[in-house]
C-alpha cells in the first residue's frame, strides 16, 4: 500500500531544490552535506518531538533512509 503524504509533491520538491541550492552555494561536499542534513534531523527531533517518542521517530527515520537508498 503506497504511503499518502499530507504535503504536495510540488512543495516537497521546492524545499529540496532550495536546500540543494544552499549546499551548492557553499560548495558542500557529499560528506559535509550529509553531516548538515543529519544535524538538521537531530535538531528537529530534539526540538519538536516529545522526549518519549524521539527514539522511535529516529528509528523510523533511519529505516526510511535505508529503504530509500539504491544499491546499484
Amino acid at each position: 500500500m503506497p504511503i499518502t503524504s499530507k504535503y504536495t509533491n510540488k512543495k516537497v520538491e521546492q524545499i529540496i531544490e532550495d536546500m540543494f541550492d544552499v549546499l551548492e552555494k557553499h560548495d558542500a561536499s557529499a560528506e559535509l552535506a550529509l553531516m548538515i542534513v543529519g544535524n538538521i534531523a537531530t535538531n528537529i527531533i530534539n526540538a519538536d518531538v516529545p522526549a518519549s517518542q524521539r527514539k522511535a521517530i529516529a528509528d523510523k527515520f533511519a529505516q526510511a533512509l535505508q529503504s530509500s537508498v539504491k544499491e546499484d
